[in-house]
């Protein structure tokens, strides 16, 4: 029988923040929380299973005694916030119908999309669909997350991959990725790439360093002679 825990619950409160900031009585604790699924299962359809991908990774909510503040963390705030605010007010007054409560709604630019597991998902997740080599795509990912200054990513992917009669699971894995130090800021997320011969699974860790350290973004010419250091080429 596994082990295994889920990167960020184990981290929730010691030295990850909860996604849903709120109290409430007992009352309506239940109302209040089938709210906030319906506004990120909202979010997810309109922004990141549409037409136009905009790249939404995280939502946050914050409920007040007057208000409810969602924040959403995206890698193209220009497409959510339209022109001149379009989008946001329009999405303002679709979360007030949802919910029938009054809604505050703010947008954070996702400054490194390599370094959020969850992008780095949807983005394999839309190659796969398109067909796209599953091998070169995990392998272009991982190297594009430690370009930006991870130090460690690991992608699992599982179902029929490459076509195959059978489902099976493939890895790719650079750096190292701690999952049992706390200290440790490791970022994970799990996406679903479903094609014509089957649903695909992507589960993706990035290790960041850490907790208050920064990235450091290494070159690509730097990574390689450093690669051909250790092979013992000159």
């Amino acid at each position: 029988m596994g082990q295994k825990a889920h990167p960020i619950g184990f981290r929730v409160g010691i030295t990850e923040p909860w996604k849903s900031r709120w109290y409430a009585p007992k009352a309506s604790y239940g109302q209040c929380l089938v709210e906030d699924e319906r506004i990120r299962r909202f979010v997810e359809k309109k922004f990141n299973q549409g037409a136009t991908n905009a790249g939404v990774s995280k939502v946050e909510i914050e409920r007040t005694r007057d208000e409810v503040r969602v924040a959403l963390h995206t890698a193209r705030a220009g497409v959510v916030i339209g022109a001149k605010g379009s989008e946001v007010d329009k999405l303002k007054e679709q979360l007030e119908e949802l919910i029938d409560r009054r809604v505050a709604v703010s947008i954070h630019e996702v400054k490194e999309p390599d370094l959020d597991a969850r992008l780095i998902g949807m983005a394999i997740a839309d190659q796969l669909r398109k067909r796209a080599s599953f091998r070169r795509v995990m392998k272009m990912r991982c190297e594009a997350a430690m370009s930006a200054g991870a130090k460690g990513v690991k992608i699992i992917c599982s179902g029929r991959l490459g076509n195959a009669e059978l489902a099976r699971t493939e890895s790719q894995m650079l750096g190292a990725i701690p999952l049992q130090t706390l200290q440790a800021e490791v970022d994970y997320a799990c996406s679903v790439a479903i094609t014509t011969v089957g649903t695909i699974g992507i589960k993706v860790w990035i290790y960041r360093g850490r907790y208050g350290d920064q990235p450091v973004q290494v070159d690509n010419q730097q990574r390689g002679d450093g690669r051909f250091r250790r092979r013992g080429r000159r």
